[in-house]
């Protein structure tokens, strides 16, 4: 696998020096930098309030020199976002299941790696089965099909997370009406006047594209009753 301009990738920050983020992609063990002006738009006044060591975050790939890579933070969108952080998780759940079935997991990883990402592998599974015995013996094959057959698929959830506020002095009967939701919708209070919708699906995009809805609907509420949105992209 060789990393793509415009690619999408997960990446876990190592250090801040002067105006530049380091940080290592972890699907290729990769090295690469983010300048400020690529983490957000405008003038950053504490960088950490957007990235610190260890964090894991999603980057857009820019340019690609050998000796070199450059990331955008700021050029992700927040679906763009939810979306690899999703396929991270199923990625970790099969290297899980990988550890108590295969003998040398690692080394099945790194085979699956040199071809295609684990996510790839995990989509081609479902419509063509047989392309495991690529990489494993026919018994983990086997064990690793009656996994999957038999791991019953959870509903997925997406959340979002933004402002809403009002000076008025009915404002706290506004942002009660403001938030009536739908059934598989979820609203909590974080304080500060911010609050986190969840939403479920059967799959993640389902669950994505109901939280967009709801957020929509929720906006325009806001608006016809004055009060405050706002959006949390990060």
């Amino acid at each position: 696998m060789e990393i793509k301009i415009d690619e999408l990738v997960l990446c876990t920050v190592t250090k801040i020096e002067g105006t530049t983020v380091f940080v290592n992609i972890d699907e290729y063990s990769l090295p690469a930098t983010i300048v400020f002006s690529e983490i957000a738009a405008g003038r950053i006044r504490n960088i950490r309030e957007y990235v610190v060591p260890n964090k894991k975050i999603v980057c857009k790939v820019l340019k690609i020199y050998p000796d070199h890579i450059e990331l955008s933070f700021r050029r992700v969108t927040a679906s763009e976002r939810d979306s690899v952080t999703e396929r991270f998780k199923q990625e970790q759940t099969f290297k899980g299941m990988l550890k108590s079935i295969v003998k040398s997991p690692d080394k099945s990883i790194a085979a699956i790696k040199e071809k295609m990402s684990i996510a790839d592998l995990l989509f081609q599974i479902k419509e063509n089965p047989k392309i495991l015995s690529d990489f494993f013996s026919k018994e983990e094959a086997e064990k690793i099909k009656k996994f999957l057959s038999e791991k019953k698929e959870k509903e997925k959830e997406a959340k979002k997370t933004f402002i809403l506020k009002s000076d008025s002095p009915s404002g706290i009967k506004d942002i009660k009406e403001t938030l009536s939701i739908e059934k598989n919708t979820a609203i909590a209070y974080l304080g500060s006047s911010q609050f986190s919708i969840s939403c479920k699906g059967k799959d993640f995009k389902e669950a994505n594209q109901l939280c967009i809805s709801q957020l929509e609907a929720i906006k325009e509420k806001a608006k016809s009753k004055k009060c405050f949105f706002e959006l949390k992209e990060k």
